[in-house]
């Protein structure tokens, strides 16, 4: 039931951020002359329509996987009024990178609202300013179980906080490492918070001198709180996960890069390293099975602060990932566009159509390689 939650919980943040990503699209566009024909959620079959007051048709589709808008005129080489082919480069510049800039800024909202709520600190040099910070430690987390042990038989689970332990406040993982040796043996009650609510439960703790007695990895999140700087905390704080991002990005590049030309050389050792970097990039990409079906439910576990820290940061991904030179994406569509102006030649409607097809069938390939691997990681 709590997968089922977490799963149903995700699906709807995922569909709302590329809605609002194609919102922003339909805005920019509307707003220098393009015409707006339909604003669909989901995807088709149509499952229900109305032209709104605006002429636009708004629609409400049976695929849940997010949205989209659609232009008049879409191809570059279009020419008549209102159409999206018609428009100054600058304008196809602005409406391209709207839904970019939208989720960036949905990012920055949220991520302020953290700030004065309690911002998850991650980084090691997240950015606050310390006369306006507060920290925060929140309870001690249960990060991983030890099969066997008193801990996952009691049914303790990973993203479990700990209130108090055999009678005792639990303030450190410290403290509770030395709770635990103090009542080795013993049978304790743990109270402990999952979801938001509160349960408890009583152990039989081992009795090794030597081993782990309760059987559990811990962690303690920080978290920090500004008030009147929080504006500026969100601003700057989505600017460094935007580099992170990046980062991230280019070593995932690099290490597939590396790993499918280390696969050609005869040396076995080199195959086996390019084995490791093929499989870090494996571990290191999920894609919307691996999020919906671990990743939310496991921040829905963790309470409303980790929910919207995860939201803020799929936003960030989404913007970053769209503005990529990619053709299908935003970012491919500008690229495409400006490389023809630069190079004058014309972009005719069959060219982008190739273009943009071969883009499309690439990333198709590239979700159905990440989605098998999700499969695999999930059974």
């Amino acid at each position: 039931m709590e997968l089922i939650v977490g799963i149903a919980l995700g699906l709807i943040i995922l569909v709302f951020l590329i809605v609002v990503h194609e919102l922003g699209h339909a805005i920019v566009a509307r707003h220098n002359g393009v015409i707006v024909e339909e604003f669909g959620v989901g995807f088709p079959p149509r499952a229900w329509s109305k032209k709104l007051k605006n002429d636009v048709l708004f629609s409400l589709n049976w695929l849940p996987l997010g949205g989209f808008v659609k232009l008049q005129g879409e191809h570059d080489a279009a020419s008549s009024k209102g159409d999206y082919g018609a428009a100054s480069f600058w304008q196809k510049t602005k409406i391209l990178l709207a839904g970019v800039i939208t989720n960036w800024v949905v990012a920055v909202i949220l991520l302020t609202i953290l700030a004065i709520t309690g911002l998850p600190k991650i980084l090691p040099d997240q950015f606050s300013i310390a006369s306006d910070t507060a920290t925060v430690q929140q309870s001690v987390e249960i990060t991983a179980l030890v099969p066997g042990y008193p801990a996952q038989k009691a049914g303790l689970r990973e993203g479990d906080k700990i209130i108090r332990f055999a009678g005792q406040e639990v303030p450190t993982t410290q403290a509770l490492i030395d709770l635990t040796k103090i009542n080795k043996g013993k049978n304790v009650d743990v109270i402990y918070a999952r979801s938001g609510t509160e349960s408890v439960v009583t152990i039989p703790l081992r009795n090794d001198k030597t081993g782990s007695v309760f059987g559990v990895g811990l962690g303690q999140r920080e978290l920090t709180k500004s008030t009147w700087s929080a504006p500026l905390v969100g601003v700057v704080t989505t600017g460094q996960f935007t580099w992170v991002t990046l980062q991230g990005l280019g070593n995932l590049v690099g290490n597939l890069a590396s790993g499918l030309f280390l696969q050609l050389s005869p040396n076995a050792t080199t195959r086996i390293g390019a084995n490791e970097n093929l499989k870090t990039v494996g571990e290191s990409v999920a894609g919307p099975i691996g999020i919906l079906g671990t990743v939310f439910p496991q921040a829905e576990r963790a309470g409303p602060t980790q929910l919207v820290f995860l939201t803020a940061i799929i936003s960030l991904t989404l913007a970053v990932m769209n503005a990529l030179p990619i053709p299908a994406l935003d970012g491919g569509r500008w690229f495409v566009t400006a490389l023809f102006r630069v190079s004058k030649k014309q972009l005719t409607k069959e060219r982008e159509e190739k273009i943009q097809t071969v883009g499309f069938l690439l990333l198709m390939g590239l979700v159905v390689l990440v989605t098998i691997a999700d499969v695999t990681k999930l059974f």
